[in-house]
């Protein structure tokens, strides 16, 4: 059982082929409470953490959604929906949660539908290589998983 009352400082990182992965973010508890659609509003823009914006940074180019994001620093943001999500990185990542969002600063936003999963406690970010061995090398999956959903962001690392 999770008994910290207070949300604290995680970062998660990996290297998916020669691009290091950085997320550094608030992790709060379940401590019981209704995530979804109560802590967490839907269709309302969240930081994806506590306290600041989740930030997230690539050490080289990637590709997401079709999209080249150049290597750097960006907040990552959603919008959760009872059935679909929207997946942001924006280019403005220190922030006091989305006190000073702008969609117009977005680099990129795409769909994505939560899957169900055993509950998580905490809110947890994880980088997780493709599960296609030919292609792991190059392409990964930023993974946030809390309560009983969990949502990827895949990329790919340019060369």
């Amino acid at each position: 059982a999770d008994t910290m009352k207070t949300s604290v400082r995680r970062v998660a990182m990996e290297n998916i082929g020669d691009c290091h992965v950085h997320i550094e973010y608030g992790s709060p508890g379940v401590r019981g409470r209704s995530i979804w659609g109560g802590l967490v509003a839907y269709n309302e823009v969240w930081a994806a953490g506590a306290h600041r914006a989740t930030s997230v940074r690539f050490s080289k180019d990637v590709e997401v959604a079709g999209k080249k994001i150049a290597a750097g620093t960006y907040g990552f943001f959603t919008v959760p929906g009872a059935e679909k999500w929207e997946l942001i990185l924006n280019t403005r990542y220190k922030q006091h949660l989305a006190d000073e969002y702008k969609q117009e600063e977005d680099v990129v936003r795409l769909p994505a539908v939560p899957e169900k999963i055993k509950q998580v406690q905490r809110l947890t970010y994880r980088v997780l290589p493709s599960s296609d061995q030919a292609a792991s090398k190059s392409k990964g999956s930023i993974v946030l998983s809390w309560d009983t959903l969990q949502v990827q962001l895949p990329f790919t690392v340019l060369q």
